[in-house]
């Protein structure tokens, strides 16, 4: 990769000059005649990627997961899904990504895990266990006609319908801003994001990984109390939860605090990359994420063109759009 410092206020580093390959594991390549990708089989096609001029590898989810949601839905983070081979295959495949001049970059998703993570499965267990803060959990709000438990508020999840689910064994609700099953961590929790840092990001880090696509990085704070949601579908019960959780009161603190872990972390000299997933956010707050004197995130992916087309109201319903409306969103890449 090529380095330039042209510009006599940019700092030059690996990640800005680099291409970067991304790699969907299930359906990449296929080592063993499973009908599903691999880390052999990852491995095994390094140098036709390293041929075509990339100079790090991106690997989406490959922790062990039940798969609600395509392994967003993490239920050990230390830990690579048995389909994809073992702990000792990925570290395998990030020896011989080094070996081939290439940095490893892997997903990073720490808004919410899978209900099977262990941490998940205490905090159910009981009121009064000591993960119980480590989730969002809300009694129901009250009960309809036929007794049903209503959730604590009105938003809704991304994937459409409540954000919450009622769970039988202690009668609360948790919050998941995605699928049932992928209950939201509580970043409010020091204990939790203590946690998260040494599970889900150092234990990588000490087994050589160069960087983190950090998926829904701009959610992990969410306003107090949890409030009903601004109305804006008249036509729907659940409202976008955005204004509450998006880009919220303590994200940049969160950043900054995860940052400073990776620093402390890597003592060889490594220069991390961090790329945020970070959903939507107006030029300043960009500026703040992305800042270097900040030391929060790298770069941030903009989503401007891929929301052309999509409804603001519920971004799974299509609206009429012409060509030039996803022009001029390319354009506010640069």
């Amino acid at each position: 990769m090529t380095i330039s410092s042209a510009h006599p206020e940019t700092d030059p580093k690996w990640w800005k000059e680099a291409t970067i390959y991304q790699i969907y594991p299930a359906s990449f390549k296929d080592s063993n005649n499973d009908g599903w990708g691999d880390m052999k089989g990852i491995a095994s096609k390094l140098e036709y990627i390293k041929g075509l001029g990339v100079d790090a590898i991106w690997i989406s989810p490959f922790y062990d997961s039940p798969q609600d949601d395509m392994g967003y839905d993490i239920a050990n983070y230390e830990k690579v899904w048995p389909i994809y081979g073992t702990n000792e295959d990925c570290f395998a495949l990030i020896e011989k990504t080094h070996k081939f001049g290439m940095k490893f970059i892997t997903d990073l998703v720490i808004n919410h895990c899978s209900s099977e993570h262990e941490w998940f499965k205490e905090s159910r267990s009981s009121k009064t266990n000591p993960k119980r803060d480590w989730f969002f959990w809300k009694p129901p709000k009250g009960y309809d006609d036929e007794g049903n438990p209503i959730p604590p508020n009105n938003w809704k999840s991304y994937f459409g319908g409540s954000a919450w689910t009622f769970d039988e064994k202690t009668q609360e609700f948790y919050l998941r801003l995605f699928c049932p099953r992928q209950p939201d961590l509580n970043w409010e929790s020091e204990d939790c994001r203590k946690a998260i840092y040494e599970s889900a990001v150092g234990y990588w880090l000490d087994h050589g990984v160069d960087g983190f696509r950090i998926d829904v990085g701009s959610l992990y704070s969410k306003v107090v109390g949890l409030p009903d949601a601004p109305i804006t579908d008249k036509n729907s019960l659940w409202q976008s939860s955005d204004p509450l959780t998006l880009n919220g009161p303590r994200i940049h603190e969160f950043h900054q605090e995860m940052n400073r872990f990776i620093r402390n972390r890597v003592k060889d000299g490594r220069e991390i990359m961090t790329v945020g997933e970070m959903q939507h956010a107006s030029d300043t707050t960009k500026k703040l994420y992305t800042s270097a004197s900040r030391c929060e995130l790298g770069e941030l992916f903009n989503f401007s063109h891929t929301d052309v087309g999509t409804s603001p109201l519920f971004r799974y319903n299509l609206v009429p759009a012409e060509l030039k409306d996803w022009k001029v969103a390319l354009a506010e890449l640069f």
